[in-house]
């Protein structure tokens, strides 16, 4: 193998050529149209391809795909990105201009491939072809026959998982733009109060007391409130990669933003491990906060373990975030690996342990999700509330969730 690029994974199994340098610059295309592709992905994808041999380009493109690829919103992606990256071999920079107009000539695409096709172009870092005016103002006068959306309406239904780069950064702003509003809670302490409806015995005698003795106006007294404190167990496994990057964004707003009145807020990645992010988070800088998150949790896009996640925080941090009846944020699409025993008396205990315990699931963008995953049966009864979290429009509503009644599914009582 080629004297390797500082950027390679280490150990990458010998190959003639450049056939490693070349997998590694396609994956970060991938990565770049908003694929996510690990180094462990990469190496897989190496030793798949020298197993299966360059006879046919259909092999070679089906062993990329079957070890780069973990979702099949993304395929369509990959599919685009393979077609441009590897017609010519000196790829990117001869390539752009020369590969770009075929995708504006593949018919009438769906959605997710239209997504596909704006994410390929800007992985490889190309414009779109300059149209001509008449089809320019034909497409204008289609776009407004069809619907009156405006374009911030549309960011906000539109998927995080089918955003291409640009509308990924534009979220993240509107996502720090943000306010969630915290439900204050009543304590058994008092508080001095005019609308308050129970006499204050002590400060009646303290007043009587600089009086001399005359009794004055009764004072009142109130529950003191105080604010919700929120702790947020946020999956990052392969599958929630998409998700778990904008929830990232949204924690972090909860802890900066002015006026929400959250109390302490305290953040938690699910993978293979728990890993506690929130001091990660407390950075002023958003990018300097995710970075550190990044650093913190070795195991993004990795399996998940949420038995063994959900054990380690109830053992190690419940009593230290959870003493005050905290609200729970669980943010995963609840496909686990593992058994569901462990899963299941875990959970039970942190349902027991806060005093709110919400699921966010990007799984219930689809109409027709019903909880066929061990792992969603299991976690289902006993949450108080189970949201979706795919669109800015979803986390927008969250304030509705934590401050109302619970809102549990109609196929719960199929359970």
């Amino acid at each position: 193998m080629q004297d390797a690029p500082p950027d390679l994974p280490p150990n990458l199994p010998p190959t003639e050529g450049k056939l490693a340098e070349n997998v590694v610059h396609f994956a970060r295309a991938l990565r770049r149209a908003g694929v996510p592709v690990g180094p462990a992905q990469v190496m897989s994808a190496v030793e798949a391809v020298q197993a299966a041999g360059f006879t046919r380009r259909e092999d070679f493109k089906a062993a990329l795909r079957a070890t780069l690829i973990t979702r099949p919103e993304h395929f369509e992606t990959f599919g685009q990105v393979f077609g441009m990256f590897w017609r010519d071999p000196e790829f990117l920079e001869k390539m752009v201009r020369s590969m770009l107009p075929l995708l504006q000539t593949m018919g009438q695409d769906s959605p997710e491939e239209k997504a596909a096709q704006r994410r390929a172009e800007e992985a490889l870092g190309g414009e779109p072809p300059e149209q001509d005016e008449q089809a320019a103002q034909e497409e204008r006068v289609e776009m407004d026959a069809q619907m009156s959306f405006s374009k911030s309406e549309v960011l906000r239904q539109l998927d995080f998982e089918q955003m291409s780069a640009a509308e990924q950064s534009a979220a993240t702003q509107a996502i720090q733009r943000l306010r969630l509003p915290a439900p204050r809670l009543r304590t058994r302490r008092q508080t001095a109060s005019h609308l308050g409806r129970q006499p204050d015995a002590r400060a009646l005698l303290r007043d009587a007391l600089r009086r001399g003795g005359e009794i004055g106006k009764l004072p009142m007294k109130a529950p003191r409130q105080r604010p919700l404190n929120l702790v947020v167990l946020c999956d990052i496994s392969g599958s929630m990669s998409a998700y778990a990057r904008m929830m990232m964004h949204f924690l972090h707003m909860l802890v900066w933003a002015p006026n929400t009145g959250w109390g302490h807020v305290h953040g938690f990645t699910m993978g293979t491990q728990l890993t506690n992010v929130t001091r990660a988070l407390h950075r002023r800088d958003v990018d300097d906060a995710l970075k550190a998150v990044g650093q913190d949790a070795p195991d993004w896009q990795g399996g998940t373990r949420l038995g063994e996640a959900l054990h380690a925080f109830n053992r190690d941090w419940s009593r230290r975030v959870l003493g005050q009846g905290a609200a729970v944020l669980l943010i995963t699409d609840g496909l686990e690996t593992g058994g569901t025993e462990l899963l299941k008396t875990e959970a039970e205990r942190l349902a027991l342990s806060c005093r709110r315990l919400i699921w966010l699931n990007p799984l219930l963008r689809f109409d027709g999700f019903a909880p066929q995953a061990a792992g969603v049966r299991t976690l289902l009864p006993l949450v108080d509330s189970f949201h979706a979290c795919h669109n800015l429009a979803s986390l927008e509503e969250l304030a509705a969730a934590l401050g109302g009644p619970s809102q549990k599914p109609e196929f719960l009582a199929q359970l």
